[in-house]
This record gives C-alpha cells, sequence and structure tokens, in this order.
C-alpha cells in the first residue's frame, strides 16, 4: 500500500510539531488534522478515559477514508494505540517508536544524561525509559511537566507565566545531555526549555524521525502539494492560529 491520504491526531495542538515534519516529506497528497480541543489534556486522565476518547477519534477517521492514521500523541500512544490498531482497517502508528529513534541517531553514548520530558500519564507509564533501557542507555530521569500542555494550548509559548514553570520543574535539576520532549506539544516551547538549560542539552521528539519511521514501514510517493484539512472538537479558529504560528516558523 502506498498511503496518499493519511490521518494526524492528537488531544490538541501538540500534534502541529509532527505534522509539520510529515509536511515538508512531501509524502502525502491529503493530510487531515483532528485535535480533540474539547476534552485536552489526555495526559492527567486515566488509561480508561484516555482509551475511550481516542476509540471515539476513530469513529471521525473513518468518515475521511484515510489510508493511514499516526496518532501524534505520546499520552494516546502510551495506552490506547493498541485498542486503537484492532478497531481500524486501515494502519496505525504513534510517536514514541519515532521519538526513540531520534535519540539513538542524535546520542550515541549509552552514559549519556538523558532528562525525559512527558504528562503524568506518559512518564507513569515508563514507556519511554523502558525502550531506551533496552537499547543500552542507563542514566534516564524521567519528568511529568504537565503544566505546559494546557499554556501551550492557551498559546503561551514564552514570556513570564512559561518561565515560571519551567523554573518549578527544572529548578533542581542538573543540566542533562539530552531532553526528550516526551509530548508533541513541547516543542512549540523548546526554545524557553532549551533557555533554562544554558542551551547545552540536545533536545529531542518525534516529529524529528516520524518520517524516516514511516519510510521504513511504507512505499511512500512525492507530491508537489499537500492539502491540509484542520478540524477540532472545540475552538478550531485558535487550533487554526496556532497552525499558522508553528508551521510557518
Amino acid at each position: 500500500m502506498i498511503p496518499r491520504k493519511i490521518g494526524v491526531f492528537d488531544s490538541g495542538v501538540g500534534g502541529l510539531s509532527v505534522l509539520k515534519s510529515i509536511i515538508s516529506s512531501q509524502h502525502f497528497e491529503t493530510i487531515v488534522y483532528y485535535g480533540d480541543t474539547a476534552r485536552v489534556p489526555y495526559g492527567t486522565r486515566s488509561k480508561e478515559v484516555i482509551t475511550q476518547y481516542s476509540l471515539e477519534a476513530l469513529e471521525f477517521f473513518n468518515t475521511h477514508n484515510i489510508d493511514l492514521l499516526i496518532v501524534a500523541c505520546n499520552t494516546i500512544s502510551a495506552y490506547a494505540l493498541k485498542q486503537m490498531q484492532q478497531n481500524a482497517n486501515y494502519p496505525i502508528i504513534g510517536v514514541i517508536e519515532p521519538g526513540v529513534l531520534a535519540l539513538t541517531n542524535k546520542i550515541k553514548n549509552k552514559d549519556s544524561k538523558i532528562l525525559i520530558l512527558g504528562t503524568k500519564a506518559t512518564i507513569n507509564s515508563n514507556i519511554y525509559a523502558t525502550l531506551l533501557q533496552d537499547k543500552g542507555y542507563s542514566n534516564i530521569q524521567s519528568l511529568q511537566t504537565s503544566l505546559f500542555v494546557p499554556m501551550v494550548e492557551e498559546g503561551i509559548f514564552s514570556g513570564e507565566v512559561l518561565n515560571s514553570a519551567i523554573k518549578y520543574y527544572f529548578n533542581n535539576i542538573n543540566i542533562p545531555d539530552a531532553i526528550i520532549l516526551g509530548c508533541t506539544h513541547f516543542p512549540l516551547i523548546s526554545k524557553e526549555i532549551s533557555n533554562f538549560f544554558n542551551n547545552k542539552p540536545i533536545l529531542i521528539h518525534s516529529g524529528e524521525s516520524i518520517v524516516e519511521y514511516l519510510q521504513a514501514k511504507y512505499k511512500l510517493q512525492r507530491f508537489d502539494t499537500t492539502n491540509i484539512e484542520f478540524y477540532a472538537s472545540d475552538s478550531l479558529e485558535k487550533l487554526k492560529a496556532t497552525a499558522n504560528i508553528w508551521l510557518n516558523q
């Protein structure tokens, strides 16, 4: 199968950090982006609720005749990916394995200090740490930074409020060699996170390797233009405004 029309699903605007890389690759003719902005964030909810919301999103994509769905949310990828795959008649991939691929591409020293940032749900799943340990990385620290998600959803990408939250989370953290931005919302505030650590750590997120991951699994074509369709369960104009900022950087 050569996918031409794909879906990208996130709890809100975070998946735009994955969408940006996908658009740049020019491998897809049409991309349908859906953000469940009425119920964001997912990362503070139970596994059962995360799974319920994710399966409900499939009903939306089932009406769009897509060839492939990318779950551009780490929390959903950690908790509901298998259930979604079992309930769909098209392939569904998550973003955690591409995130790990991005790290292994950049960090060859297995003793490097790695800081994993994520929502409460993603960090509690321990999925990033487990996959990295399986690859031989041992100096790993995980940190819940869920407050960043609603800030990004509110369009707070810099300034006093965000910097206060960054200081709150990172004040007692030693500078790592690499930071995994284990939530697709976090690349939208990556400059501020990097600044706090004096721009020393290498920042890594799944969007960097999502195309490489797709190329390894599917035969992809190139298209002269890519049509983007945006949908949201609430505040579509806010989603489009953030997309306009992020995708044109």
